[in-house]
């Protein structure tokens, strides 16, 4: 029995350290959307923009109050300082009701929700500017990566060539010039690869601080830049820029202009409202005693003539036109942001072509260089030209799938769409 018990002791132990050696064996990696989520999460300006959304959400509720009766309650105590027994108290409650305004409280109350819309739409165009700097930021840091790696096949192919214009020098077939040639390249490489480290962990920091993570903390994307992109047609994409926050924005601007100048109407016409007051008022002498006073009554308040309200509602005509020029304004600017962005997204993927093309013929080309020089055909300057033209072909063929990849983020930025992988449709947030 005792064996039996040891025996099952020993395997749950294992059992345990297979399973914490297996945890630790798969890396957690960081995806796109993971990425975008943390953001939303933990990004302060983000956050900041749902707490408005809140607060213009409880003045739009605050806005029902003129609709509801108030009531209002005082009390108060007078004493004469002539008399010293002499003193009064009161207490007043009135009850009173706007019946008729001619739309004012309507147009508030309109207003206030359409600054709730408005706030609301901050957070769409919040949530879709968190995106595209993420995107961006993602993306860069694994085409940085890319480059590092770059760069360290470059030094290895500078120290290759120094090593074979070392061995031509010592043996004496090869001038000093080579050997000292083949060193400054070398040098070089080292130089650029220094350089790309510092500028990977520049891009990674700028990711973590976007994610609201550590900024030391370390690269662990999972991604790549090698993207196909197949773009809708035209039309579909501006329809949905025809629909982005902003000129949502416009468009309530113009309603909130036009209410303004529904309550510059309102103020030609008279106001009705009902009142009811009980007044109840104790004296300090028995011979006053009490006094109880109940009231009702009906009131209209009309200005007859006030200057200023005759050029107000002028000005509110105006209002109401500037605000919808502003909308055909921001219209024409994101459909022209979204054709350009769109033949951005076309160019960079003619590029990608080009770019491959040229890196299989510098590929081909420093082969050539280095098999001819090392048979004593060619000059070292041949060799390190054909070595550092691969090199910036090699960066140049990152550069354009990233150009692409950035691309295609800020044109789902500008016609505000989710992603140009899925069906069309607007972000989430």
């Amino acid at each position: 029995m005792k064996k039996i018990k040891l025996l099952s002791k020993t395997c749950f132990w294992v059992l345990v350290a297979v399973v914490l050696i297996f945890a630790q064996g798969q890396a957690y990696s960081l995806t796109i959307d993971e990425a975008i989520f943390l953001a939303k999460k933990n990004l302060p300006s983000y956050k900041a923009t749902q707490m408005r959304v809140r607060s213009n959400a409880s003045l739009y509720d605050a806005s029902l109050s003129p609709y509801l009766p108030a009531l209002d309650a005082s009390a108060y105590r007078t004493h004469e300082l002539e008399s010293l027994d002499y003193s009064s108290q009161l207490y007043d409650v009135n009850l009173s009701y706007t019946l008729f305004d001619w739309g004012k409280r309507k147009a508030n109350r309109s207003t206030a929700r359409l600054n709730l819309l408005t706030e609301q739409q901050w957070l769409r165009t919040n949530y879709i500017d968190l995106a595209l700097n993420v995107k961006v930021a993602f993306y860069t840091v694994i085409a940085r990566n890319e480059i590092l790696e770059h760069r360290r096949t470059q030094l290895g192919d500078a120290s290759k060539d120094f090593e074979v214009a070392q061995g031509r020098y010592k043996y004496g077939v090869a001038k000093l010039s080579d050997k000292l040639q083949a060193s400054v390249r070398l040098e070089q490489a080292r130089y650029n690869l220094t350089e790309a480290e510092g500028d990977f962990r520049k891009t990674l920091v700028e990711l973590n601080s976007l994610i609201g993570r550590p900024l030391d903390h370390e690269c662990d994307v999972e991604g790549s830049i090698d993207q196909e992109v197949t773009l809708p047609p035209w039309k579909e994409l501006a329809d949905f820029a025809l629909k982005r926050p902003e000129i949502r924005q416009a468009q309530y601007s113009v309603v909130i202009a036009q209410n303004s100048e529904q309550l510059v109407e309102s103020e030609f016409f008279p106001t009705f409202s009902a009142d009811m007051r009980y007044s109840h008022r104790d004296f300090a002498d028995s011979a006053s005693g009490t006094d109880d006073s109940t009231t009702a009554g009906l009131m209209a308040t009309w200005n007859i003539f006030e200057l200023g309200k005759f050029y107000r509602e002028r000005s509110s005509e105006y209002d109401v036109k500037a605000a919808q020029e502003d909308v055909d304004e921001l219209e024409r600017l994101f459909l022209l942001d979204v054709r350009r962005t769109y033949e951005d997204v076309v160019t960079a993927a003619k590029n990608i072509a080009v770019a491959r093309e040229q890196l299989k013929e510098a590929e081909h080309n420093y082969s050539q260089a280095f098999g001819e020089y090392k048979a004593g055909k060619s000059d070292i300057l041949s060799l390190v030209q054909a070595e550092s033209a691969l090199a910036i072909a090699r960066e140049q063929l990152t550069g354009a799938k990233l150009d692409i990849v950035v691309s295609k983020a800020l044109l789902e930025r500008q016609a505000a769409v989710e992603s140009l992988d899925q069906p069309l449709r607007p972000p989430s947030y």
